[in-house]
This record gives structure tokens, C-alpha cells and sequence, in this order.
């Protein structure tokens, strides 16, 4: 016996939900990473961690967070879903906090980043050691901190999610 499972605009809109989340949040968990290694191997690849952040922040973050609120809108107006429910206005809070943020913060700390990191890294005698100034230090410190706190915020919107307290 065979049947065939009905795939709903509902069902369609929770799938492409968790492959936004999937998709944009994941990539830049990845970020964390980066600039370790990039410290470790060489210097000289500081530049390219910052052009690479920002692209995925850019082309992949940004984009699925469009995503992730507009079927979360289409989900709470198809299902049995309030928007006054903690675990629905909590993580909407926590999405469009997350939007703001790399707006504001990560996109442009990236780029001034990056225009540091060079300008550093054209300091530096040819094929010599690369030291970087204590600004860029202090401020690539800081963007590690907003990131952490970042990604504690995906992980409670996931958390709300799935565990949706209060229902």
C-alpha cells in the first residue's frame, strides 16, 4: 500500500523556516573560527576574513532572516499561533534583534575591519612579521563578543522554537 504525503503551503513554509535558520544562522557560527585560524596561519589572511564575513553576512544571514519573518508571519496566521504567545513575540524579538545588529553593527565593523587589517598588514616589512595595532586588536576582541552574544540569541530563539513555553 502506497500513499503519498500531502505537502501543505504550511508544511512548504515550516521547510523553508528551518532551511533559512539552517542555511543563514549556521554559516556563521563557522565565522567564529575564522579569525583564530587566520591568526594562527598568517596575518596577511586577516583582510580575507573580514570580506568573508561580511559576504556571508550579506548574501546568506541577511536574506534568510527575510525569510525566517515572513513564513514565522505566514506560520502564526495559517496555524492555531497568537502572536501575544512568548515563544512566538520572543523569538520574532530575537530575529528582528539579530537583523539589526548585523545592519548596524557586523556589516560595518567588517568593512572598517578590513580597511584596518590591510592598512596594518601595508605596514609591515614585505614577507616580514605582521603585527597587528592594539585598535584592530581591541575591536576584532569586541566583534568576537557581539558575535558570542549572537549566537546565544539564535540558540534562544531556537530554543523558544521548539520547546515553545507556555503551550
Amino acid at each position: 500500500m502506497s500513499t503519498i504525503a500531502a505537502v501543505t503551503s504550511y508544511n512548504f513554509s515550516v521547510f523553508l523556516h528551518v532551511t533559512a535558520v539552517v542555511v543563514g544562522m549556521g554559516a556563521t557560527f563557522a565565522e567564529s573560527i575564522t579569525f583564530p585560524v587566520a591568526m594562527m596561519l598568517d596575518r596577511r589572511h586577516l583582510p580575507y576574513v573580514h570580506r568573508l564575513q561580511r559576504a556571508v553576512n550579506q548574501w546568506l544571514t541577511s536574506p534568510s532572516l527575510l525569510i525566517v519573518i515572513a513564513t514565522g508571519f505566514y506560520q502564526v496566521s495559517k496555524g492555531d499561533w497568537k502572536f501575544g504567545d512568548f515563544w512566538i513575540s520572543g523569538s520574532f524579538a530575537i530575529v528582528i534583534a539579530i537583523g539589526a545588529i548585523l545592519g548596524a553593527y557586523f556589516i560595518p565593523e567588517d568593512r572598517k575591519l578590513q580597511a584596518m587589517a590591510e592598512r596594518d598588514i601595508s605596514a609591515s616589512p614585505p614577507g616580514g612579521e605582521v603585527t597587528m595595532s592594539k585598535e584592530y586588536m581591541s575591536r576584532s576582541r569586541r566583534e568576537g563578543i557581539v558575535g558570542a552574544i549572537t549566537g546565544l540569541l539564535v540558540i534562544a530563539a531556537i530554543f523558544l522554537m521548539v520547546t515553545k513555553p507556555g503551550v
